[in-house]
């Protein structure tokens, strides 16, 4: 499904200014939506996984979803008409997230649960950057015609589907029938340990925008239409063969200093991206872009695992997931409207800013995010 979606994503942001003619404040509103969209349907997956004491059957309808919605995008002739494309598609990201997360930590001893999704991290990447090489393979043989490559996207997606129904074994959760948290005064059931991750998850995602963003900045710095997708490429590169050491050695040391190194990595990207022109510094703060996922992403899952209890794991994954899919929508907005009114260059000294003020969060609240082990 990531070889399917980032066909479409890699060329999605120049698809909608160059060929429908949008603004960049519209792009980043557009992703922004999406994903946050996203984020806040994974709280009821989460939690009708936890009801039901089953994962598949959520994780099946959200993969069915995302491949349902992609035709649409070749199919789409105004920004409207992506954006329906768009949330379809992300609605069936958050349909499948929390459950298939939960059912990693499920069937994972948590000895080596960093490992897991470390992997698994690394395994959805490598879908990633090959997505996107695909997608410059298919521009050269489209002549530029993003329309046709969507078209082929379809055709990874249906065989995750198929891939879900004959390969992926259910797991069935102790004490499903235990009343998992949809109501505010439910939420106390977590411990300060969980809203402290959920904090730091927070603060990275208000410092890490859309990656649409990296793509039109790679493009006005002279990278060519066909190659946009060579963004992407290196980006995933570098967090396909990082993930998995970073989700290994946080099994074995405190995982706030590799979170505060992911936030020096997300500095100096913004800083290279801000202050040095040419496609070469482009991708230098792509590439450190990358590393900064290698470093975060797979330790937050883990850590969401590790503070949450096993019977509320799909529910813990849906709070953690609105809350920074929530703050994803305000990052992507903010980044469109400074990119329009003010240039490049302001947005990614804002994601600087909002990095440097998560550093130091990091550093000066050390129980949120010490790992267990």
């Amino acid at each position: 499904m990531d070889l399917s979606s980032e066909i479409i994503h890699a060329l999605l942001p120049l698809f909608l200014t160059a060929t429908l003619g949008v603004s960049v404040a519209v792009v980043g509103l557009i992703d922004g939506i999406s994903e946050s969209t996203a984020s806040i349907s994974k709280v009821f997956s989460g939690y009708l996984s936890d009801r039901l004491g089953r994962r598949k059957p959520l994780i099946l309808l959200g993969y069915g979803l995302g491949a349902l919605s992609k035709p649409f995008f070749a199919l789409a002739g105004t920004a409207p008409m992506v954006l329906a494309a768009r949330f379809a598609d992300r609605i069936g990201k958050g349909i499948r997230g929390a459950p298939r997360d939960a059912l990693v930590a499920d069937v994972t001893p948590i000895a080596i649960r960093g490992r897991a999704f470390g992997l698994r991290q690394s395994l959805d990447t490598i879908g990633a950057f090959l997505g996107p090489l695909l997608a410059i393979g298919l521009m050269f043989l489209f002549a530029n015609d993003m329309r046709s490559v969507f078209w082929v996207a379809a055709i990874p997606a249906a065989i995750a589907v198929v891939l879900i129904v004959f390969g992926v074994k259910d797991h069935e959760v102790r004490d499903a029938a235990a009343e998992a948290p949809v109501r505010i005064k439910d939420l106390s059931r977590f411990d300060a340990a969980f809203w402290s991750i959920v904090i730091v998850g927070v603060a990275f995602t208000l410092a890490r925008f859309s990656e649409a963003f990296l793509i039109l900045k790679a493009n006005a710095e002279g990278l060519p239409l066909a190659l946009a997708p060579l963004v992407l490429v290196v980006m995933n590169v570098v967090y396909a063969l990082g993930a998995y050491p970073a989700g290994a050695l946080s099994d074995r040391i405190d995982g706030r200093h590799l979170l505060i190194s992911a936030m020096g990595c997300l500095v100096m990207a913004d800083l290279i991206l801000a202050f040095v022109s040419g496609v070469g510094g482009a991708f230098a703060g792509i590439a450190l872009w990358g590393l900064h996922l290698a470093f975060s992403q797979g330790l937050l899952a883990k850590l969401v695992a590790d503070r949450s209890p096993e019977n509320l794991r799909g529910s813990a994954y849906g709070i953690f997931n609105l809350a920074t899919g929530l703050a994803l929508l305000l990052a992507s907005v903010v980044a469109g409207l400074l990119w329009d009114r003010l240039g490049p260059s302001a947005t990614f000294m804002a994601g600087a800013a909002f990095a440097g003020a998560a550093m130091f969060m990091l550093a000066v609240r050390r129980p949120a995010a010490q790992t267990e082990g």
